[in-house]
């Protein structure tokens, strides 16, 4: 093979090892390996700056120890000399082997970056007569490939800086994550939310399945954050699956994955929720709804913790906690065969049951100041409840729960068109309690006024009831039926 060939060959294969990898030690040693191959290089290796000198971070024809102590201070070498100058070295004759009539040569050049040099590359070239090669075309393609190791050195060191922030950013978002869905931010001081914090906290450190039971809208997929960011497993993935949301026919491939060709239009092999939870928490929302036919598949996956994709024979082993919920009665599912007793035993091992608002109506306030901040906070307002707004809130019974208090919340802080928000501000359904409360009131005094109309004119009439309704311009009937309307005797009077 020709110079030329042999160059063109060693650019492309070098060319092909630093586009397949980001791992640095490892792939400049296989850059190296084939200056090796096609140029008779003997020794050789790359050093990079690193704290104000050289460092080798790869090499071939060094020993472990070599490469372990290449480093190399300023102005003490030959590499040091290159990486401050900016200029190459070549020592045509570095050392020679009488007995096999080799000789070589030492060459040097700068890895230059558009900023500063970065590093150097240096090889030992082992020549069987001079008279037949040229340094200078050597000094020339150690240029080109030293320039092809610089560009994809600061491509790895910029990808490996990015991936370093992600995962700092990760975990910090996690810390936050866990701070977040502290029980301590969850709002009840109600005694029936304290019995739930006290289970929470009881169970949180633990890995055992707990079963979240309560209305729509208490708060059961919070809590089952609250026991994920508090557990052991906090550092893995929390993985929620509404089983009521995906039609019956792709539970079974949602939840436990399949493989490529499983069905028509598997494309692709792809991981369910039971393998990306793996290490983590995997959160089964609406678990009443889940079909007949997949109870069995999850009852093995709590006893054995182990599945298989659809279209593939291997078993899969997993460790993760399960949280379950529902709003539904499942005891009453069992009944009406409707659930498996075994799944609700597996899934009941440690239940917490969420109280709905109407029986943590102390909370109310709390939960609104809180959700006012919030949502004044996410919408740039200052908006607050006058007394007659908070109290009218404080009576309504919240058929929805935690979910409607703040949604109310949030559609107040947008649609307000006061920074007060009385009582016309608050929604229809809210207002219409006060509207009653105001009709019952008015049909109270009504009350009242008209059985002392009857009263006295009963006692004008000595309890006559003829006479008393002549005076009322009513017919005795009618005051007969009042009167045993209001209850209204004689003996009560006097």
């Amino acid at each position: 093979m020709d110079r030329s060939s042999l160059e063109l060959s060693a650019i492309y294969e070098i060319s092909k090892i630093l586009g397949s990898s980001l791992e640095i030690a490892k792939t400049l040693k296989n850059a190296l390996k084939v200056l090796s191959v096609f140029l008779d290089m003997e020794m050789g290796a790359i050093a990079l700056k690193e704290n104000g000198r050289l460092v080798i971070k790869a090499a071939h024809g060094l020993s472990a120890d070599e490469i372990k102590n290449g480093k190399y201070l300023p102005s003490e070498s030959i590499e040091a000399n290159v990486a401050k100058s900016g200029y190459p070295v070549v020592i045509p004759n570095a050392g020679d082997d009488s007995q096999h009539s080799e000789k070589k040569a030492f060459l040097c050049v700068p890895m230059k970056s558009k900023r500063e040099i970065i590093g150097v590359l240096s090889a030992y070239r082992i020549y069987r007569d001079f008279t037949k090669v040229s340094l200078d075309e050597d000094l020339r393609l150690l240029k080109i490939i030293a320039s092809l190791i610089t560009q994809w050195t600061e491509l790895s060191e910029k990808v490996e800086t990015e991936k370093q922030t992600l995962i700092q950013e990760r975990e910090s978002l996690k810390l936050e994550l866990k701070g977040k869905y502290r029980i301590d931010n969850v709002i009840g001081s109600s005694g029936a939310m304290q019995d739930v914090f006290e289970a929470v906290h009881r169970v949180a450190k633990t890995k055992a399945t707990v079963l979240i039971t309560g209305e729509s809208g208490t708060g059961k997929e919070l809590i089952a954050r609250a026991l994920h960011y508090m557990g052991k497993q906090s550092n893995g993935a929390f993985i929620k699956f509404n089983c009521a949301s995906i039609p019956e026919g792709l539970l079974e491939a949602e939840l436990f994955g399949h493989d490529k060709g499983a069905f028509t239009g598997a494309m692709t092999s792809r991981r369910g929720r039971f393998e990306l939870a793996h290490k983590g928490t995997i959160f089964l929302d609406e678990i009443g709804d889940l079909s007949m036919s997949l109870q069995p598949k999850i009852l093995r996956v709590l006893q054995e913790r182990e599945f298989e994709r659809i279209g593939s024979e291997k078993t899969i082993k997993i460790d993760v906690r399960v949280i379950a919920a529902t709003s539904k009665n499942l005891q009453l599912l069992v009944s009406q065969n409707s659930f498996r007793e075994d799944l609700y035993y597996r899934l009941n091992v440690v239940p917490i049951c969420l109280p709905p608002m109407r029986e943590r109506m102390e909370d109310i306030t709390e939960l609104i100041e809180h959700f006012l901040k919030k949502f004044n906070k996410e919408n740039d307002r200052t908006l607050e409840l006058s007394d007659e707004a908070l109290n009218l809130m404080k009576q309504y019974h919240w058929p929805g729960n935690v979910r409607e208090l703040e949604n109310t919340v949030e559609r107040i802080v947008i649609m307000s068109p006061e920074d007060i928000v009385r009582v016309k501000h608050l929604p229809l359904n809210i207002r219409v309690l006060n509207q009653a409360a105001i009709a019952n009131k008015t049909t109270l005094s009504l009350t009242d006024t008209e059985k002392s109309k009857i009263t006295e004119a009963l006692e004008n009439a000595g309890w006559v009831h003829a006479r008393a309704a002549d005076l009322l311009g009513i017919t005795p009937r009618q005051i007969g039926y009042k009167i045993k309307k209001y209850g209204i005797s004689r003996k009560d009077v006097s």
